[in-house]
């Protein structure tokens, strides 16, 4: 079983929960992934998040992945997973099933 911070950045996730929780994974709020390319400061965000993880041994998974440059810019910053629609919209479990 793993332990994922969910929404990282945002709302009441916080470096806290790092420091207290024995989590596996950290996964970076879409807020952060949609605004990177164009704001220096929250790309700068996302490349911290990602260092932070990797030096504590965790993995990252970046929310809301939707063009191909933001895909290219994360995979350069090392981070592990992404999803969202760049990959597929949401499917129903019925056709998950004939995917697999």
């Amino acid at each position: 079983m793993k332990i994922y911070i969910d929404d990282f950045g945002t709302g009441y996730s916080s470096l806290s929960y790092i420091k207290n929780i024995p989590a596996d994974v950290i996964k970076i709020d879409i807020s952060f992934i949609k605004s990177m390319m164009e704001n220096q400061k929250v790309f700068a965000i996302v490349n911290t998040i990602v260092e932070l993880s990797a030096r504590l041994g965790m993995e990252t998974i970046s929310e809301g992945v939707e063009t191909v440059e933001q895909l290219v810019k994360l995979q350069s910053l090392g981070a592990n997973m992404v999803q969202g629609y760049l990959f597929s919209k949401p499917v129903p479990e019925a056709e998950i099933r004939k995917m697999l």
